[in-house]
């Protein structure tokens, strides 16, 4: 029987961000999930008990995924500046990936403070990330470049997902070479 909820919980949640990444956060609901999951509306209260909780999990399992795999390819740079740039162009790379399309949409909704808080907790463990390789070049406020430093690869993410002019590719080069020219800087 746990392992029966286990397999429709993960269900839910892979309708979720299916639902999340096709319409926003405007398609995710109750009755869109039920349908997608051949379940009845009143069966996926006894999983999630709101939409929030929906958004809630779905942070506490996708973000520690997308964060590991920035982190490991991280981990294969050579010097801090090796790092920051996979540290960028891992975050892009990822725009196209369900997962990322799902919190980005979680992102820019309207959230209660649990899911709002899990979200910034979230971006609090990638920018800590990035910290120690600004340390090593010598940044006296590494935390504040992280979070600068963020806050171009934030920019590049939403020119990818509204499906800008330029290619991914050339928002890629931009956002790197900004990255890294302004960390020297």
């Amino acid at each position: 029987m746990a392992e029966h909820r286990s397999m429709q919980r993960a269900a839910l949640l892979d309708a979720a961000r299916s639902l999340l990444s096709e319409g926003g956060t405007e398609a995710l609901t109750f009755p869109a999930l039920a349908e997608r999951t051949g379940l009845a509306r009143s069966s996926v209260y006894e999983y999630f008990r709101s939409r929030a909780a929906v958004v809630e999990e779905l942070c506490e399992a996708d973000f520690p995924v997308w964060a590991a795999e920035v982190e490991a390819a991280m981990a294969q740079a050579d010097g801090p500046e090796g790092k920051i740039e996979a540290y960028v162009r891992k975050q892009l790379e990822l725009v196209g990936d369900r997962r990322h399309r799902a919190v980005v949409a979680i992102s820019a909704s309207e959230l209660d403070a649990g899911a709002r808080e899990k979200i910034r907790a979230a971006h609090g463990g990638l920018i800590a990330m990035i910290v120690e390789a600004l340390a090593d070049l010598g940044h006296a406020e590494p935390r504040l470049t992280a979070m600068l430093l963020q806050g171009v690869v934030d920019a590049a993410v939403r020119r990818i997902e509204l499906g800008a002019a330029e290619h991914p590719d050339v928002i890629t080069r931009a956002a790197v070479s900004m990255a890294l020219d302004g960390v020297r800087g």
